[in-house]
């Protein structure tokens, strides 16, 4: 058999930036090992697969793989997906659209403002606050001073189907200096802290956005994520939890890719209601190729 599929760039601004993003359609009878494989040769940082049918709840079954392993949850391929889905698989379906992910079900909606893109939101699943980690080890496994690290907001990761370590830092500068050392880091692993880690600073390049972000993760090595979903996901719970900001309801333009050479917009919506944390996270999709594994 043969396999459609798209590749798209994911918080993008325009075509060649934001975050890759393979998705195979009709996936049904792929195995669990072939589903790996075809992950690994596409090397993005995740590929989806899309079964054909919907589900008895009227979503769609996706699975997420990155080139070493199967993951529950992430951002930009929800997003990819999603839009896959609405364009290709199921142009009539009502919104919002549903994709049924190991982690759960999540809503996708699609937003066209005037005279602008066309935005796809996913809610985010709840994410728990974890464990809080001094800065000394963490400094040390990023290549960084301590002092590089905001001492005003704890260093905690987060959990929702995968784990994160999110990290304050005082600049952008610091945030460009960072780089993951696994070596470093495996203290941290011996403690329960996933070797993925959000940074982020409240300097950016451009006027109009409200953080910088970097993310690294370990895929047969370090990789570092041109744009981050989940991360951002993760952000929105914790700068709530912390109340890092001023503001109860935030809106927030963040800025991540630039030191990979791919410039991304992700857009981070998050509020508590009647006491629970209620985050969505937005960005444009750009299709790139459309073709056939053979």
């Amino acid at each position: 058999m043969t396999y459609p599929f798209h590749l798209v760039d994911v918080f993008a601004e325009r075509p060649y930036a934001g975050n890759q993003l393979a998705v195979v359609t009709h996936a049904d009878d792929l195995s669990d090992e072939t589903m790996q494989q075809i992950a690994a040769e596409m090397n993005f940082s995740e590929t989806t697969f899309v079964y054909s049918a919907r589900q008895d709840d009227g979503g769609h079954r996706v699975r997420i793989f990155t080139p070493a392993r199967e993951i529950a949850f992430a951002g930009h391929p929800i997003l990819g997906t999603a839009w896959v889905i609405q364009r290709h698989l199921a142009p009539d379906a009502s919104a919002p659209l549903q994709l049924n992910l190991a982690v759960g079900p999540i809503p996708v909606t699609f937003e066209l403002a005037a005279g602008e893109d066309e935005t796809v939101w996913f809610q985010a699943p709840r994410a728990t606050p974890g464990a809080t980690c001094a800065r000394e080890p963490v400094a040390a496994a990023l290549g960084i001073s301590p002092e590089d690290i905001d001492s005003g907001s704890p260093i905690r990761q987060m959990t929702a189907g995968i784990s994160a370590l999110i990290v304050p830092l005082r600049s952008l500068d610091a945030l460009r200096r960072c780089k993951l050392d696994l070596a470093a880091f495996a203290p941290l692993a011996a403690q329960g802290f996933s070797p993925l880690v959000y940074l982020f600073c409240p300097q950016t390049r451009q006027t109009q956005n409200d953080l910088s972000a970097r993310f690294f993760f370990e895929a047969n090595g370090v990789r570092e994520d041109p744009a981050t979903g989940n991360g951002a996901a993760f952000l929105g719970a914790y700068l709530l939890e912390h109340r890092v900001l001023a503001q109860s309801k935030l809106f927030l333009r963040i800025e991540q890719g630039h030191e990979v050479n791919r410039p991304s917009q992700v857009l981070l919506h998050a509020e508590t209601l009647a006491g629970n944390h209620v985050v969505s996270v937005g960005g444009r999709v750009i299709p790139v190729i459309r073709g056939t594994l053979l």
